[in-house]
């Protein structure tokens, strides 16, 4: 489903206002009355917080309000079944572990798609006040201005983001693979926000990123913005951008990034 660009526009619009209107929300909250882990997923540092159950209330909501006929797909549990082709995924609160220390690098995640992919997104990071929007065929803003990434060709020279698993021995595979990059990139980040880290190379600020075993709710609209914004993303291994496996660059960086991936993937596998 191709939709209009007015449409577009308006769904882009929503988001962008949620997102702001949640973050907010978080923020000022943690400000005036602190927060503790209300809970634990996949593992005990797994952490959700009472305020990413508000701020996905806050969004489902809205949407709700707005946009009765779609479907509605949110980390904290939320999955309403919709009629319109439109399918939106929330992350309330990317980086719950950076919001639950005070650290800056935590965003609320709003993406839209349809059978033909990411339509629109916006992701908003309340500690700065910066709004990343995109919508498909439209280009990629910071607080209403447009954005490309940066021109970096080579990997020596590159500045590489990437997030770990919450599970042990993943960490411990991810760990021998940043051990093989590191000698052979300018330096490495790790932020703990995939939302972030994907804007932040749509702005030229990374011009690299990498991760595995995501969620969709991670990527859908931090994906869209980085594509809209000149990146070229696709699977870390092969095929396409999937949240098993996502690599976001600049353009002449996507191949040897794969490569070298691909490389450290059969040392480890030997």
């Amino acid at each position: 489903m191709t939709l209009p660009p007015a449409l577009l526009d308006e769904l882009v619009e929503l988001a962008a206002r949620l997102a702001v209107d949640a973050g907010r929300m978080v923020k000022d909250g943690r400000e005036r009355e602190g927060v503790t882990a209300a809970a634990t997923k996949s593992t005990a540092t797994d952490v959700v917080t009472e305020f990413d159950r508000s701020a996905e209330a806050l969004v489902v909501s809205g949407l709700r309000a707005n946009r009765p006929d779609d479907s509605i797909i949110g980390e904290e549990g939320t999955d309403q079944e919709g009629r319109s082709g439109i399918r939106w995924l929330i992350d309330p609160i990317d980086g719950t572990t950076n919001f639950l220390y005070g650290l800056p690098g935590y965003a609320v995640s709003i993406g839209a798609r349809t059978a033909d992919g990411g339509q629109v997104g916006a992701v908003y990071v309340p500690a700065t006040d910066e709004l990343f929007t995109a919508t498909a065929g439209g280009g990629a803003r910071l607080n209403g201005r447009p954005i490309a990434c940066s021109a970096t060709t080579e990997l020596p020279m590159a500045l590489v983001a990437t997030g770990f698993s919450y599970q042990p021995e993943r960490r411990s595979r991810q760990a021998r693979r940043v051990a093989e990059l590191l000698p052979r990139v300018r330096d490495l980040r790790r932020f703990g926000a995939a939302s972030v880290d994907l804007c932040y190379v749509a702005a030229g600020r990374f011009d690299v990123y990498y991760e595995e075993w995501l969620n969709p709710w991670d990527i859908a609209a931090g994906e869209l913005i980085a594509r809209e914004a000149g990146c070229r993303t696709g699977g870390m291994l092969d095929g396409p951008a999937r949240p098993a496996g996502l690599l976001v660059t600049t353009p002449a960086l996507f191949d040897p990034m794969r490569s070298l991936l691909a490389e450290v993937e059969d040392i480890e596998a030997h």
